[in-house]
């Protein structure tokens, strides 16, 4: 009798003397989130996919996108943590940048083609005072080689084929800049910002005032809104745990959130604020709130997210009342 292939086996598996069928990788519901160290030279899609398929999660997503030549942070949302990864989307980053002076290049970074190459003859208070006039609200220009999107296309792809956007400016904020090290042609710098600012572009722009022109050569995330790059585990680390302790190392869902004022209310409340009616606070708090993160009467029943206007809780993100319960009776291992 005859096999009949699957679709986790191949046409020539099913031979005679071929191995047996691989066995599907059973997905299951997993709720939380991953602090990732990204590796050199992995997408950040590619990084979330091999942590998916560690945890054999049913549902995850990334948080940010680092290009393949970046490394450091990366916040993995698994399940019902999904619903805030925006959170983390809008969050302030940190970054450490080392950048290639004397030098710039098509991409901005050191994966383009060498475009001009200038002698560097800078000094310490050049740097200062240039990364400096960096400090506040300032302009960028989004570069070609982004994922930023055009008519539904990144514009990296419009890039590589020789075709220049037209990229409107936008403001983005430089809460930190300083000097890590100098030394001849590398300048490491530490740099705390706002969402949507590229630090490939601000390298350029550095460069372009020293007057010699720059390229980033290498970026490291270190922070992302309350997360932290210490916090973080390498691919290497969670492949080598066993499957409990993968799972021991997802934060809860609210974990993004935690720069959020919190509010509790009593079982019959939490049953009405997971419908989605709105629901009037009493004692009215004292001013609105424009984001607040929502738990039932029970330790670590996280319902949602909402915020407060004219003292009423209006509903923004919520978990179903089965995710709910998930995270009140975790699996072996899970944290909660």
């Amino acid at each position: 009798m005859t096999s009949t292939p699957t679709a986790a086996t191949s046409p020539a598996e099913t031979k005679a003397g071929a191995r047996p069928p691989r066995q599907r990788i059973q997905r299951r519901p997993l709720h939380g989130v991953l602090l990732l160290d990204k590796p050199l030279g992995l997408s950040s899609n590619d990084a979330l996919q091999k942590a998916k398929w560690l945890l054999r999660a049913e549902k995850a997503g990334h948080t940010g996108t680092l290009d393949p030549l970046a490394t450091g942070l990366l916040p993995l949302c698994f399940g019902a943590a999904t619903k805030f990864s925006q959170v983390s989307l809008d969050a302030d980053k940190a970054y450490e940048a080392t950048l290639k002076l004397g030098q710039t290049t098509t991409t901005g970074d050191a994966e383009g083609e060498v475009l001009d190459t200038q002698p560097v003859s800078v000094t310490a208070e050049q740097i200062a005072q240039v990364l400096a006039g960096f400090l506040g609200l300032i302009e960028q220009k989004p570069p070609m080689y982004s994922a930023l999107k055009h008519e539904g296309r990144p514009l990296y792809e419009y890039a590589r084929a020789g075709i220049e956007i037209e990229r409107p400016s936008r403001q983005v904020t430089i809460h930190s800049i300083d000097m890590l090290s100098w030394q001849a042609d590398e300048l490491r710098i530490a740099v705390r910002c706002s969402k949507g600012t590229y630090i490939r572009t601000l390298g350029e722009d550095i460069g372009r005032l020293l007057g010699c022109g720059a390229h980033l050569s290498a970026l490291r995330r270190t922070a992302s809104g309350p997360c932290q790059i210490g916090e973080a585990i390498s691919l290497d680390a969670l492949a080598a745990m066993t499957e409990a302790e993968r799972e021991d190392m997802l934060r809860p869902p609210d974990s993004l959130l935690q720069e959020w004022p919190a509010l509790r209310l009593e079982a019959s409340e939490a049953a009405r604020f997971l419908t989605g009616l709105r629901r009037r606070l009493l004692p009215r708090p004292a001013t609105d709130l424009p984001h607040v993160r929502v738990y039932g009467p029970e330790p670590g029943a996280f319902l949602g997210s909402g915020h407060v206007t004219a003292g009423e809780l209006i509903a923004d993100r919520l978990l179903s009342p089965q995710e709910v319960q998930s995270l009140l009776a975790p699996a072996p291992g899970l944290a909660a």
